[in-house]
């Protein structure tokens, strides 16, 4: 039986393979399009579909090309996710660096050990073009900093996120998600989403632990 890398889900004819691919920050260049591009034309794939958190899903897969595949594309597969918006680098609404302070998310974190999966998202300003209130961990750009969310889900039971601090800089921000992400892994249960985690703790228990 072949061995296949995390990230590669069984589909409904219970024979093919679908891989999830993440550009970080959902950043593409030339060069990755005409690979991935390539790479689907290769092994004859099917369908190429852009996922709500701004990954690329490659559906119809034999299990003998799934390796392959994985190993030409230019993206890590699977591992946590995180969603930016353009930010102040090329939106008129932007008051910070969505996709400077993205990539420091994704570095840091996007392999991060914890109980479950985690969704991410970095929104430049109060638009939150990047879902960051409906997501496990959020940023959102103010004029005075970072807000740091914690404990949103856009699932079927939604959830906005609390507000873990404000006015925060760019290393407060990752910090303080470094040490969250700590307290999570050593007080939740094992497949215990963020936003279960939070309604059973609350928010004034995590904000005295951590702020």
């Amino acid at each position: 039986m072949i061995e296949l890398p995390s990230g590669c889900v069984k589909q409904r004819d219970k024979k093919t393979y679908g891989v999830r691919v993440t550009p970080p920050a959902g950043m593409l260049t030339p060069d990755d399009l005409e690979t991935v591009a390539r790479v689907a034309r290769k092994y004859a794939v099917p369908v190429l579909k852009i996922t709500s958190g701004q990954r690329l899903t490659l559906l119809g897969l034999k299990e003998d090309e799934v390796g392959p595949v994985c190993d030409e594309l230019p993206f890590k597969v699977a591992g946590h996710y995180v969603q930016a918006c353009p930010g102040n680098q090329w939106c008129q609404f932007g008051v910070q660096d969505a996709l400077e302070m993205a990539a420091e998310v994704e570095k840091r974190f996007s392999c991060a050990t914890v109980p479950a999966k985690l969704k991410l998202g970095v929104s430049g300003c109060f638009i939150c073009c990047a879902e960051s209130y409906v997501r496990d961990l959020g940023l959102v750009g103010t004029r005075k900093g970072w807000t740091v969310l914690v404990g949103g889900s856009s699932g079927c039971s939604a959830r906005v996120a609390d507000v873990l601090a404000e006015e925060q800089s760019q290393s407060q921000a990752l910090d303080l998600i470094a040490r969250f992400l700590d307290y999570y892994r050593e007080n939740a249960l094992i497949m215990q989403r963020v936003p279960h985690f939070l309604e059973e703790r609350g928010i004034e228990t995590v904000r005295r632990a951590l702020v």
